[in-house]
């Protein structure tokens, strides 16, 4: 009786059965629907190259300028607005003006800092940040004024003593402009004047490539050295030494106190914090009276 009942419970009609494999194959349509989709899907590859044409026949047409690839690139427009400039301490704005990037601007700006100047035409095309294609744009609007008094250099050959000249001597010396001679000049009155030319690589912006560029059209004098006698010496007056640090002004004073007059640079050996680098290079400056 039992086994009757499970039986009638268990079995399913016709129309049941037939449902069941409707569903069943249903559902596996569905599970594999993603991956039919996939296998049979083809990638479009994107051709930027004629995109790419595109643009640059629209940016002609509009005035824009574009970046060279711009499958990779966002393009900015640039409304280009030429005009007759001098590239000397030209604001940013300005150059963005005439078509560069606030990039290539700042580039040329920190040529300027570091004492570049522009003497000729040729000087804009040699920053690295200035492609040819800018520069042919710009160099017919190149206006270097022909009696700037900074493009009057020395003749080859000739040598500029550097404890001597004023700022103008010195930008007479080839890659020496307003900045850089500035800069010397407070620095040769820190010092008291240079005693040897490789000094000048001290002074900030001039490092060994400029250095080498200028060394042969300098020449240092040490007659014209400003010395001081480290007897009478002031913790101020010692302060004009680039060299010294606070402890040892501190103690050149202090033994100076203890121990009485120094008779030669030999003396100053005896204090532990100066060492033999630092003497050679206040040696020059120093008298012993």
């Amino acid at each position: 009786m039992m086994k009757t009942h499970i039986k009638t419970y268990l079995s399913i009609t016709k129309k049941e059965w037939n449902g069941m494999v409707v569903l069943i194959i249903l559902t596996a349509l569905v599970l594999a629907a993603p991956y039919i989709y996939q296998a049979n899907r083809k990638d479009n590859t994107i051709n930027f190259n004629d995109f790419n044409k595109a643009a640059a026949i629209l940016a002609k047409a509009k005035g824009i300028e574009l970046d060279d690839d711009l499958a990779t690139k966002t393009y900015r427009h640039v409304k280009i607005n030429l005009f007759a400039f001098n590239p000397n301490n030209l604001p940013v704005a300005d150059w963005e003006k005439l078509g560069l990037t606030e990039h290539q601007a700042n580039v040329i700006k920190n040529y300027e800092a570091k004492g570049g100047r522009f003497y000729s035409k040729a000087d804009v095309k040699k920053i690295y940040s200035i492609t040819d294609t800018d520069y042919k744009r710009l160099e017919p609007y190149i206006n270097l004024p022909a009696n700037d008094h900074y493009t009057k250099k020395a003749a080859p050959g000739e040598v500029i003593e550097v404890n001597g000249a004023d700022s103008a001597r010195l930008m007479m010396i080839r890659g020496i402009g307003p900045a850089f001679a500035r800069r010397i000049i407070r620095y040769r009155e820190r010092l008291g004047g240079f005693y040897k030319k490789e000094q000048l690589k001290e002074v900030f912006g001039i490092d060994d490539v400029k250095f080498a560029e200028i060394k042969d059209a300098i020449a240092v004098d040490g007659r014209n050295i400003r010395k001081l006698d480290v007897n009478t010496a002031t913790f101020n007056q010692l302060q004009r030494f680039p060299y010294l640090s606070f402890k040892q002004m501190n103690a050149i004073l202090e033994y100076h106190t203890q121990h009485g007059d120094y008779e030669s640079i030999d003396d100053m050996k005896n204090i532990a914090i100066l060492d033999d680098g630092i003497l050679r290079k206040i040696g020059p400056y120093l008298v012993f009276k």
